[in-house]
């Protein structure tokens, strides 16, 4: 009988395929392609160009089940302190120290800006987010990060994980799967620029940009089709 591995060597344990999300990645072709050669994906569910690649990834609630299975008294701490609250960066994220069966690992989270997220909501996103990048220093679901590839160089995260640009990508890809009306995907660029024009090369901010203005059109062709018209 196989011996269960437990702590940091459970930890490094390959995730169960149920514990596994896919993000799409598609080429910039395939992003803007017209909305009539997408189709429904039976992989990740979301609606895209049917020859895309998915990406792999482990999210927070699989994450937090790993950790607690590892180590029930695992904690984090925010690396710095300011009036007695975490201190977030000029760019809005969060450094971190993650600490499971005794060791620690630095980690750092970032999360994406919008008027339209609940109060509170953004610094739980960044907190998830920081999570992730720290528990991947302990070998968390390494495996998926490898397998998809997410280490080409598109800009470097400050923690020396999963790139900036990747995690920008996760994040207007959410927004643009989310997006039932023009108004939910609106405010996504104006409010983000900024912080991804600084973090990402200019090549790599327009996939971003260009990633977003074709959701757009999409729901601004559906509501004017015809059916819909007054």
């Amino acid at each position: 009988m196989t011996e269960k591995k437990t702590g940091l060597e459970l930890l490094r344990e390959p995730f169960p395929a149920n514990q596994v999300s896919q993000l799409p990645k598609g080429t910039k072709a395939q992003n803007n392609c017209p909305a009539n050669e997408k189709k429904n994906c039976n992989i990740c569910g979301g609606w895209h160009h049917p020859q895309v690649i998915h990406l792999t990834y482990v999210g927070h609630a699989a994450l937090t089940d790993r950790l607690l299975d590892a180590d029930p008294l695992w904690t984090w701490e925010p690396l710095a302190l300011k009036d007695g609250l975490p201190a977030f960066d000029e760019t809005g994220g969060l450094w971190i120290k993650l600490t499971v069966c005794g060791h620690t690992r630095i980690g750092y989270g970032h999360a994406m800006a919008s008027e339209y997220k609940e109060i509170g909501s953004r610094e739980k996103e960044v907190i998830g987010d920081a999570l992730r990048n720290a528990a991947m220093r302990f070998g968390a679901a390494l495996d998926l990060w490898h397998k998809g590839d997410l280490h080409v160089d598109n800009g470097d995260d400050p923690a020396g994980g999963i790139s900036l640009f990747e995690q920008w990508e996760i994040k207007a890809s959410e927004v643009c799967e989310a997006a039932q009306q023009v108004e939910d995907i609106i405010q996504f660029w104006p409010d983000n620029s900024v912080q991804i024009k600084k973090e990402l090369k200019k090549a790599d901010a327009a996939k971003i940009y260009d990633m977003v203005v074709a959701r757009k059109k999409e729901l601004e062709a559906a509501e004017r089709s015809p059916g819909e018209e007054g």
